[in-house]
């Protein structure tokens, strides 16, 4: 193979990766926002336990742009709605969607 062709090759691959790289983030968060998505979960499991009424262990909490996605199995309908009146009071929160299963046994 043609040491020149390698040359240019490698220096073309080079200059181009960049450019695919951030083609393939598709992500719109910035680093603040995922941090005060973060920073929302945290709290709204926080809130869990310390709740007497609501047992947030089998409760997984997703924080997107300020709108917190419950989802897991709960014991009852009391707790889940709960679970939604906690999440709703963190600071920041937009938007609470509950995909709480209620567990009859």
């Amino acid at each position: 193979m043609d040491i020149k062709f390698v040359g240019i090759f490698l220096l073309t691959a080079t200059l181009l990766m960049p450019a695919f790289s951030a083609a393939a983030d598709t992500s719109t968060d910035t680093t603040g926002e995922f941090l005060d998505d973060a920073v929302i979960t945290t709290k709204v499991k926080a809130s869990f336990a310390k709740d007497k009424w609501v047992q947030g262990r089998d409760i997984s909490v997703r924080t997107d742009h300020g709108v917190v996605d419950l989802t897991g199995t709960v014991g009852s309908t009391k707790e889940s709605d709960r679970a939604t009146a906690l999440a709703t009071k963190i600071k920041a929160v937009k938007a609470v969607h509950n995909n709480l299963k209620i567990n009859k046994n």
